[in-house]
């Protein structure tokens, strides 16, 4: 089934918008060695459904889109496993806090994406996203990310969760 509405659209836009700031809360929890917990299970649960319902749009061919949202999920669900499943038991500790930091990162490289095609002086500097602004907006946020996630496995020490 897909949907091509104005709501549908604004709902995923949303339930993206609700991902980054709450995963860029958890990201903060992890580097402090903190949990937070409420704003993990929100940045998972919106952070899933903006790679769900980006499923949803009409396509006919498989965009690089819908990559970045199968690896997304992937991602996400091997960050949830360590939380929820291994409660960040041995491995699990640093893939749950990497993980979260990627699921984070796809989400913010999307936005990138979306602000040059949206935005009017980001489109006029950049209108195909094969030119230079382009490229460097996406070389920074990846560079900010590759230190998060190196910042990340290495800070976040909890203690494993009782079942």
């Amino acid at each position: 089934m897909f949907f091509a509405s104005t709501t549908f659209t604004l709902v995923h836009v949303a339930l993206s918008l609700i991902g980054i700031v709450a995963g860029f809360v958890a990201v903060i929890a992890i580097l402090q060695d903190r949990k937070a917990d409420g704003w993990t299970l929100t940045f998972f649960v919106t952070t899933v459904l903006t790679s769900v319902t980006g499923f949803l749009f009409p396509f006919t061919v498989f965009l690089p889109s819908h990559g970045t949202g199968v690896i997304s999920l992937i991602v996400l669900a091997l960050a949830l496993a360590g939380r929820y499943v291994f409660r960040f038991a041995g491995p699990w500790r640093w893939i749950y806090a990497v993980g979260v930091v990627l699921g984070l990162y796809f989400n913010v490289f999307v936005l990138v994406v979306q602000m040059f095609q949206k935005i009017p002086a980001l489109h006029a500097l950049a209108p195909t996203q094969s030119e230079a602004p382009f490229a460097v907006a996406q070389i920074i946020v990846l560079a900010i990310f590759v230190w998060l996630c190196f910042a990340a496995a290495k800070r976040f020490r909890p203690a494993p969760v009782a079942a």
